[in-house]
């Protein structure tokens, strides 16, 4: 049972305190490509985060922590020379050139982005091969998010370390099934969601037998699923948007209520319903994926159900994981104090530090 313990500590540390900084939105790209009808070319638009390039190449001349457009123009070339390097493009197995053109800037839910366009000149023939290696030095967990335009077709690709190549048509599901794991990814690299699942779990286990404490989960992580399933349909369709800030921070928020609530209980039976009202919060933190990917309904559908997919895939690996654990600790003192209050603690101050930054656009976190 000691070794338990142990086990149980350490998961719980690592869940509140490795990598806080990574509740944020993974770290995205959009690529856009589109097939010119008769022609050999292929049209480009890449965006491609200010921070990330940032943070890759220093597009910060004095260093004041604020990036201008005078800056940002300056860097253009370097912009273009570091992204398009980090690029690979074929079609019938022979390369690709690519030739940079005018670059803009947009606004994402996660803040600004460059817009990188570009022409590939490629044979008129054969498969389109994309090789995507952007910041693969410097953060292997970024992630491209690929939308293919052949006339009315649209496939979708998302690539990244783990998976840098794909052909273009090569099996009917390649978009749906990377939407899957990139769903995976987003809630287990997403520690303010795991957080928040972990919250109302850890009462859970104390509801009773086995049979009440399976109940209570059931209901939880089934309210969860349908209060975010909603928002993140309704948002990445674009039927509502709301601020990334504002949401980020009501994510944060529901994290330290959830986790307060095992201190000072108000909603003893009833945190499936907490589970249902932030679900839906956390659901728009879900959609700002796709919401900027700006793809057709069609594709968008499939992209959808995938993610949604994977989120679920990932919640339910999350809950077999901790439960077990959770159950056989469940009538010590370790877990009651322990693990119960003083985890809930941990997570209500780590909890705390994020709201703080979200709402005062503030850097607390050392990471």
């Amino acid at each position: 049972m000691k070794r338990l313990w142990i086990l149980f500590s350490l998961l719980l540390a690592g869940a509140t305190w490795s990598l806080p900084a990574l509740a944020h939105k993974p770290s995205d790209a959009y690529l856009r490509l589109a097939l010119e009808q008769g022609s050999a070319n292929v049209r480009g638009e890449w965006d491609i985060a200010l921070r990330d390039l940032d943070y890759a190449i220093g597009l910060d001349a004095d260093n004041d922590g604020r990036l201008t457009w005078d800056e940002v123009r300056h860097r253009h070339d370097a912009i273009a020379a570091y992204a398009l390097a980090r690029l690979h493009l074929e079609r019938g197995g022979v390369a690709c050139d690519l030739v940079p053109g005018r670059q803009l800037v947009d606004t994402h839910t996660d803040g600004t982005y460059t817009v990188l366009a570009f022409a590939a000149h490629c044979p008129r023939t054969g498969q389109l091969a994309v090789e995507y290696r952007l910041f693969a030095d410097v953060d292997p967990q970024h992630k491209g998010l690929a939308s293919v335009r052949d006339g009315d077709d649209v496939r979708t690709l998302v690539l990244g370390s783990d998976h840098p190549r794909a052909t273009v048509g090569e099996g009917a599901d390649n978009g749906f099934l990377a939407y899957v794991r990139h769903g995976m990814l987003h809630i287990w690299i997403g520690y303010d969601h795991i957080l928040f699942l972990v919250s109302l779990l850890l009462p859970a286990v104390l509801a009773g037998g086995l049979r009440a404490a399976l109940a209570d989960v059931l209901k939880i992580v089934t309210a969860f699923t349908v209060a975010h399933s909603i928002t993140l349909s309704l948002a990445a369709l674009g039927v509502v948007a709301l601020p990334s800030r504002w949401v980020e921070s009501a994510i944060a928020l529901s994290v330290l209520l959830a986790a307060l609530n095992n201190v000072l209980p108000v909603a003893r039976g009833r945190r499936w319903a907490a589970a249902f009202l932030f679900g839906l919060v956390h659901g728009f933190g879900f959609a700002s994926v796709l919401a900027d990917l700006g793809l057709q309904p069609g594709a968008l559908a499939a992209s959808l159900v995938g993610f949604n997919v994977g989120v679920e895939i990932g919640q339910l690996a999350i809950v077999a994981a901790f439960l077990p654990l959770a159950w056989l600790l469940r009538s010590t003192w370790f877990y009651r104090r322990v693990v119960l209050v003083g985890g809930s603690g941990a997570i209500m101050l780590v909890a705390a530090l994020w709201l703080g930054e979200r709402l005062f656009d503030l850097k607390l976190l050392p990471v």
